[in-house]
C-alpha cells in the first residue's frame, strides 16, 4: 500500500508539473501596477495619433486586449468587449485593443475593416510596432492574445491564450470577468 501511495504521489506531482508547464504566462500579474505605453490609434477618437490610452484612461476600469491576430474569435471578443463598454458608460468603463505587428501598414486596413464590419464604436483599435509589445508588459511571444483588465491602474484580471486557444467559451468567460473591474 505504501508503494502504491508513493507511485500515486509521483504521478500526481508529474501531472501537476506538466500542467504548470502548459500554463501560458503573459503580461503583468494580478496586483501589479500598469505602466504607461504609447500606441498609434487607428479607429478611435485620436485616429492617426500616437498616444497613451493607459494614461488617458487613468483610474477608470479598463480592458486591454493585446493580439497578434485578427481572426474571427478575436473579432468576437472585441465586439463583445465593445458592447460591454457601451453598457457601462455610467461606470466610465473603457477598453482598447493593441495589435502587435512588425508590419503596421499591412495590418491597418484590416483593423479599419474590423471596426467598420463589427460596428466597434466605444473601443479604440490601435497598433504598436513590434511583436513583443510594450517592453514593461512582459508579453509572451507564445501568446496570441493577452487580455488584461485593471482599475485604479492595478491589474485585476490577466488571461493569455496560445495560438488557436481562444475559443467561444473563453470569450464569454473574459466578458464575464469584467465584473471584477466594475465594482
Amino acid at each position: 500500500m505504501k508503494k502504491l501511495s508513493g507511485v500515486l504521489a509521483v504521478c500526481l506531482f508529474a501531472a501537476g508539473a506538466a500542467f504548470a508547464a502548459d500554463e501560458l504566462k503573459s503580461g503583468l500579474p494580478v496586483g501589479e501596477q500598469v505602466p504607461a505605453f504609447n500606441v498609434r490609434d487607428i479607429t478611435g477618437p485620436s485616429k492617426g495619433k500616437t498616444l497613451c490610452y493607459r494614461c488617458q484612461y487613468g483610474a477608470r476600469p479598463v480592458v486591454t486586449v493585446f493580439t497578434r491576430e485578427l481572426n474571427d474569435t478575436v473579432k468576437d471578443l472585441v465586439k463583445k468587449i465593445d458592447a460591454k463598454v457601451g453598457e457601462n458608460k455610467d461606470k466610465k468603463m473603457a477598453a482598447f485593443v493593441v495589435v502587435l505587428t512588425e508590419d503596421p501598414d499591412a495590418v491597418e486596413p484590416k483593423i479599419e475593416a474590423l471596426a467598420k464590419d463589427s460596428k466597434i464604436s466605444s473601443t479604440p483599435l490601435t497598433i504598436i510596432e513590434g511583436a513583443a509589445g510594450p517592453e514593461n508588459y512582459k508579453l509572451s511571444k507564445d501568446a496570441e492574445v493577452t487580455v488584461m483588465m485593471w482599475v485604479e491602474s492595478e491589474v485585476k484580471v490577466n488571461q493569455s491564450f496560445a495560438k488557436g486557444k481562444l475559443d467561444k467559451k473563453a470569450v464569454d468567460s473574459l466578458v464575464a470577468e469584467t465584473k471584477k473591474i466594475l465594482n
